[in-house]
């Protein structure tokens, strides 16, 4: 599972060391290549009219996309040799896009050849994906699929011949001022969209992005979603928004009254359960924007402790995976969940607490022992600390002299959650 970080508010392409410098540091390895950052919306809206907009690279001025889309890597020349001298690597790109509430229903031509030279570029870096949204400008109503499937399959044999996957992606869309649900908002049409589109071709050419600021947009269930979905899944978009207004807020920062205003809940189970193991895509451009310069680098350090938070509860199997012997540590609730949800596929030796009184008793299956335990176990086996206090237990075992690799496990996000839980733990 890939963490990939949104350039958008972070690099400026003509300028791209500091942005670049500011992600390496903390530990990005990956960076979405964004055309739109070259061909935004409004440049598109102006497409055949007077538009002033200046972009120098190296002191030259550079064409406008729309006016000239095969100059659209010229734009990305020094931000992405700033990317690979800095060891970030291009794994996923999204290409440009219609405003919402756009005015033009004439630039599906232009778009397509926008799309074609984007995937181009893409291969010709080692790209080996591209977002590309479905058109829906002047499309009348009930031929969204006919008009989508000839622009797809048109742009399919490009794909294929420059080794590229294309993303369908879930939309929303602007109906009097109010965001609604749009093409491929509804999973199982989106599902029958990539699974046609892939009989057509006759190869796995297309796959899915999955936009959770967009889902949150229209109200919609994470889970059931990514469960209609599946391995069609190739990518997902981490931004908050709430709910009413689109924006692209760092995960968990959106809340009202302390309740958070996306459903992370619904989206890492819905995402846990199909096996999700592709790009995980953080989008905080509005954030990273509303940030100082100065204070950039501590943000973009938080940003990638929560997108890890993602990896973690999303592929949490594949950490239990990874030892062949683990032991808990706690007696109590986290514990609990843990034997009812993985404790028959992923059996621990035994639990240990800090309170004596349950020293030699069972708990869920396992016998209760005292911390002391601990030092006795095979070097590889690791301990899973089932408590809120992590860090505090986790300090507590190093001054034991306990050198075992030592994880964390989380019951937030649960398969199933039990409401039952035990008095006085």
């Amino acid at each position: 599972m890939n963490i990939v970080c949104s350039p958008d508010g972070i690099i400026h392409p003509p300028r791209p060391d500091q942005g670049a410098i500011d992600l390496s540091r903390v530990g990005f390895q990956n960076v979405l290549l964004d055309f739109s950052m070259c061909c935004s919306g409004h440049e598109l809206e102006y497409f055949g009219q007077e538009y002033k907009k200046q972009k120098e690279i190296a002191d030259q001025e550079i064409p406008l996309v729309t006016e000239q889309p095969s100059g659209i890597g010229l734009f990305f020349e020094k931000m992405l040799d700033v990317c690979r001298r800095k060891a970030l690597a291009v794994p996923i790109a999204r290409t440009p896009f219609l405003l919402r509430n756009t005015k033009r229903t004439d630039l599906t031509e232009r778009l397509f050849q926008i799309h074609a030279e984007c995937i181009k570029f893409c291969g010709s870096i080692g790209c080996g994906r591209v977002i590309i949204r479905p058109v829906f400008s002047g499309i009348l109503y009930g031929r969204e699929w006919e008009v989508n499937k000839a622009y797809y399959l048109r742009l399919a044999p490009i794909a294929k011949e420059h080794h590229v996957m294309i993303l369908l992606e879930n939309q929303c869309k602007d109906q009097g001022g109010h965001l609604i649900r749009g093409i491929c908002s509804d999973a199982v049409t989106a599902a029958g969209w990539v699974d046609t589109l892939n009989e057509e071709v006759g190869e796995e050419c297309f796959g899915f992005c999955m936009d959770v600021g967009v889902c949150n947009l229209c109200g919609q269930d994470m889970r059931e979603y990514a469960l209609t979905l599946g391995n069609r899944i190739k990518a997902a978009i981490l931004r908050d928004c709430n709910g009413h207004q689109e924006s692209s807020l760092l995960p968990f920062t959106c809340v009202c009254h302390g309740q958070p205003q996306t459903d992370w809940l619904g989206l890492i189970r819905g995402l846990r359960e199909i096996g999700f193991d592709g790009d995980l895509i953080l989008d905080l451009a509005d954030t990273a924007s509303a940030f100082s310069p100065l204070l950039r680098p501590q943000l973009l350090s938080l940003a990638k402790a929560v997108a890890e938070y993602f990896q973690w509860q999303i592929g949490i199997e594949n950490l239990l995976k990874k030892y062949k012997q683990i032991v808990l540590f706690g007696a109590g609730n986290m514990c609990r969940n843990y034997m009812k949800c993985y404790g028959e596929k992923y059996p621990p030796l035994f639990t240990c607490d800090n309170n004596q009184k349950v020293w030699g008793t069972n708990f869920c299956g396992l016998e209760v022992k005292a911390p002391d335990a601990l030092r006795e176990i095979p070097r590889d086996c690791a301990v899973f600390i089932c408590n809120i206090y992590y860090r505090e237990i986790e300090q507590q075992l190093r001054e034991m002299g306990v050198e075992n690799p030592i994880e964390f496990f989380n019951d937030e996000y649960m398969p199933s959650f039990y409401f039952d839980r035990l008095k006085g733990v």
